[in-house]
């Protein structure tokens, strides 16, 4: 008998809304989840330790494990401290920001236990990903992992956390788009499978943000940018690999993290890497224009040294990228371009950007 349909695993609650901490207690209590909340509470500074606090209140079997830092170590030293504690725990809950749930999830998959991602902003989609990016001794390196088995946001602290952070996820949903026509590419060049589920899953995250009128102030809107970097999760569990949501926009992303570290924040990298492999596309015209007005929308980095780069470390930056991911074949792959192209590519980009006129869709912004 033919195989009628796939099994697709995804969390079993995704909770987004205004005061969602305040369910959090019960949802680590649900039968699927713990069968008496004994639970591991992995948080790092800041909001997470407030929402710990707030859990033990009404959940006296949780232990808390405080996070510092996003490197495998810490994600190693986590692991090492949950086993042996010598207690028997039904899952693992990272709460924090995104460094925090990265070093979570690695624990968790490495004790074999499910992970709840309670996540205080929305600075990328590693919220509900099956993959963590660490720290090593080399830079920045992506592990995979098991998909978090629930995801919580509360828009409340969602609202706290830096603005920035908040646009650094509509740049991370958007480049989407990259990764997907750079996964067609190679499907067309290289005869590489494109899971169409997967494409499509990441592909509505991230429209469902480019077209949308609202601000990073506006409730709605963040409604719809964590539906979208949990969907973006997904999309990857589907397709077994972060395919859907990593292409020559990402690379780009990890070279800067490796040679100019702290130079801007991971989806803003995500936006401005996605914007550039855009304007190298021989077909890639309405891509840009759709990108570069949902960046200026939200006031996003376009140019390199919106993060603090030269044009000439920008340059570096795109010389390196395919080294980052040499099992990955993109835009930067096809086109192969020369430390002297790629110069040239970059001028022609500014001057694309100098030329811009804001669309209708958001001229008042």
């Amino acid at each position: 008998m033919p195989l009628l349909s796939r099994i697709l695993l995804g969390p079993l609650e995704v909770d987004i809304r205004p005061g969602a901490v305040g369910g959090l207690a019960r949802l680590l209590a649900d039968q699927r989840i713990s069968g008496g909340g004994q639970v591991a509470v992995a948080v790092g500074p800041g909001l997470g330790e407030e929402i710990a606090r707030r859990l033990a209140d009404t959940l006296a079997t949780a232990t808390v494990f405080e996070v510092h830092g996003g490197s495998v170590d810490e994600a190693v030293r986590l692991q090492d401290a949950v086993r042996a504690s010598g207690r028997g725990y039904d899952a693992l809950v990272g709460i924090g920001g995104g460094r925090t749930l990265d070093v979570a999830k690695y624990a968790a998959t490495r004790l074999g236990l499910p992970m709840v991602s309670v996540a205080t902003n929305l600075a990328h989609d590693g919220l509900c990903s099956p993959v963590s990016s660490l720290e090593t001794e080399i830079g920045k390196e992506s592990f995979g992992v098991s998909m978090p088995i629930a995801a919580v946001v509360d828009l409340d602290y969602v609202r706290r956390a830096p603005v920035e952070m908040v646009r650094s996820g509509v740049g991370d949903a958007v480049s989407n788009l990259s990764a997907i026509a750079d996964w067609e590419l190679a499907g067309r060049e290289r005869g590489e499978r494109v899971d169409g589920l997967a494409v499509s899953f990441a592909r509505l995250a991230a429209e469902s943000v480019l077209h949308h009128p609202g601000h990073v102030d506006d409730p709605e809107f963040l409604v719809v940018l964590a539906e979208a970097l949990v969907l973006s999760g997904i999309a990857m569990t589907a397709a077994g690999s972060s395919r859907p949501c990593s292409g020559g926009d990402h690379e780009i992303l990890h070279a800067v993290d490796r040679l100019f570290p702290g130079a801007g924040q991971h989806g803003e990298l995500a936006g401005l890497g996605a914007l550039f492999a855009a304007s190298l596309r021989v077909d890639g015209e309405r891509a840009f224009a759709d990108l570069d007005a949902c960046l200026r929308h939200h006031d996003l980095p376009r140019r390199p040294e919106d993060v603090g780069l030269t044009a000439g470390q920008f340059a570096e930056a795109v010389s390196a990228a395919p080294a980052t991911r040499p099992d990955r074949y993109t835009v930067l792959e096809h086109l192969a371009l020369d430390r002297p192209a790629i110069d040239r590519s970059i001028d022609a980009y500014a001057d694309r950007l100098g030329r811009a006129v804001p669309t209708a869709w958001n001229a008042g912004s």
